[in-house]
């Protein structure tokens, strides 16, 4: 038998090939297989509110009735909320909380330390996600305080009733490297996923950062 033709041979290789994309435009769910990764579960702590204060909204700088606002450099913080396929999860409420300028939480568990708190830091603060699954927060840059890194913590509740708590860390800082909490993330896409860069926020606020904070439900 004679060997096939250079223009045999191309054709079979062009119908081949029109056959995989053929197969990938037939079957979309085989490009679409590839999920986003879940933000890592992390512990709530010891500081949660044991109740929640009358000014709760996304300022955390500015409280209702205080004579200053908050001590600490002005951060936004926003991102949106998306299950692993992507889709963007409306009506979902964001929580988050976190220490003061001075390392103290608005907890009764800091003791007397509470007295020493920045009264005008909201400390608390909750918000719903838009259509698009986005969220936004007015806060202060988080600092470190004995054993632990500077961070955030979040707690999502989906409209579906999924439910995840979290934490938000500062990229660059020192501590990251000996923070137990942090350190306890074994996957690596799913730690750098909960470390955030601030950069200046370009906004109307001088000083102010800003960062992007991407949460995954699983």
């Amino acid at each position: 038998m004679s060997p096939p033709s250079t223009l045999a041979v191309h054709r079979r290789r062009f119908v081949r090939a029109g056959a995989g994309l053929s197969l990938l435009v037939a079957a979309p769910s085989l490009v679409r297989a590839e999920t986003l990764v879940p933000t890592p579960a992390q512990t709530e702590g010891p500081f949660y509110p044991v109740a929640m204060p009358a000014d709760s909204d996304s300022d955390l700088v500015t409280v209702r009735g205080a004579p200053a606002a908050a001590r600490g450099v002005v951060t936004y913080v926003s991102g949106r909320v998306r299950d692993t396929s992507g889709r963007l999860l409306a009506g979902a409420q964001v929580q988050i909380w976190q220490c003061d300028v001075h390392g103290i939480y608005d907890h009764p568990g800091e003791g007397r330390e509470r007295a020493r708190r920045d009264a005008g830091f909201q400390g608390f603060g909750q918000t719903t996600t838009g259509a698009d699954g986005s969220w936004r927060f007015r806060t202060i840059r988080p600092v470190a305080y004995a054993g632990r890194t500077p961070h955030i913590h979040f707690r999502i509740v989906a409209a579906d009733g999924r439910r995840l708590t979290t934490q938000m860390y500062v990229a660059g800082e020192t501590g990251n490297e000996r923070d137990g909490v942090l350190r306890a993330i074994r996957d690596e896409r799913q730690r750098q996923n909960v470390i955030v860069s601030l950069s200046p926020s370009g906004g109307p606020e001088p000083g102010a950062l800003s960062g992007t904070f991407e949460i995954v439900l699983a």
